[in-house]
């Protein structure tokens, strides 16, 4: 009988942030909200991207990139917790869940990567300006995110295929608002030593690698602004790079307090909350550090916008 129960399950239950009734009219207006924001405000920075000649260049290439891995990030997770609220409904199915985490994975760890060419290129464009239209020439930006596409699809895949040798009983509970690969392999049924030792090894291959880069491209940049001699081209300089740090520092801070709150606490219900901060709130505020620190971000983002207002 519990080999029955372990092999025929076809729906999760996703306990969500709260069982309180009365606060799931407030998730859902506010989740609802935050996603508008987040698909909105990432569209208008590929728009302006795209509609902008003078943007046309691997910075803004790469970031219109990391736009729509956000979109893509945030469509993910938040529109099936806003269908289960509003059906008062906690189930996923089996596939769905695979679905899930298989997506989240990759645009996860797009996220990272792209934050890693993009240190590169503020690297390049500081430390060797002379090189720069050679280095960052257009084949070599787009093979850069290929490659970025390419090792992520393959270790979500990965993960995937080892997720489907696991049993899992009918009615498990995930204590978590979406289908999250660590708190699928807690819930399982059956020995996952294997996805345990996998998943370890690739975060910490996928997390530490991409941070080690952009700690040496910002170590290069600080030591190239210090032997700078001119005001005005240490505040052009430090201005490019402003944006990303701020994105980079939310990015890896908020994912170290989904982290830290997992292994610190034992409360699933505060580690949801914590990865409120990295699923949600960070795709949410880029576009917002992009084009409120960024002039050019600013002036396509007006053009954009007085077009659309003056057109029939």
């Amino acid at each position: 009988m519990e080999t029955e129960n372990q092999t025929k399950v076809s729906e999760f239950l996703l306990m969500g942030l709260s069982d309180n009734p009365e606060l799931q009219p407030l998730f859902f207006g506010l989740f609802l909200s935050m996603d508008l924001i987040t698909v909105l405000g990432n569209l208008f920075i590929i728009l302006a991207v795209s509609s902008d000649p003078h943007l046309h260049t691997p910075m803004y290439f790469f970031l219109s990139n990391l736009s729509f891995v956000d979109i893509c990030f945030i469509t993910t997770t938040v529109p099936k917790m806003l269908v289960n609220i509003q059906t008062q409904s906690k189930g996923i199915s089996y596939i769905g869940c695979l679905t899930q985490v298989y997506f989240f994975i990759i645009f996860a760890g797009l996220d990272n990567f792209l934050l890693t060419v993009m240190a590169y290129d503020r690297f390049v464009a500081i430390c060797h300006p002379l090189q720069y239209t050679v280095v960052m020439n257009p084949r070599f930006c787009g093979l850069l995110v290929l490659i970025c596409w390419v090792i992520i699809f393959w270790v979500s895949l990965l993960h995937i295929l080892l997720m489907k040798r696991l049993k899992f009983c009918i009615g498990t509970e995930i204590p978590h608002f979406f289908c999250e690969l660590a708190q699928m392999i807690k819930v399982a049924c059956s020995d996952a030593l294997i996805n345990n030792i996998i998943l370890y090894v690739a975060t910490t291959l996928l997390a530490v690698f991409p941070l080690i880069g952009i700690l040496f491209s910002y170590s290069q940049i600080i030591s190239s602004l210090i032997r700078m001699t001119s005001a005005a081209g240490k505040y052009k300089a430090f201005s490019t790079c402003g944006s990303h740090l701020s994105v980079v520092s939310l990015f890896y801070g908020t994912g170290l307090g989904v982290y830290l709150s997992s292994t610190l606490t034992h409360s699933s219900q505060r580690s949801s909350i914590a990865s409120v901060m990295y699923t949600v709130v960070t795709p949410m505020l880029n576009p917002f550090i992009y084009s409120l620190r960024n002039k050019d971000v600013k002036g396509a983002l007006g053009k954009l916008l007085c077009r659309a207002i003056s057109s029939p």
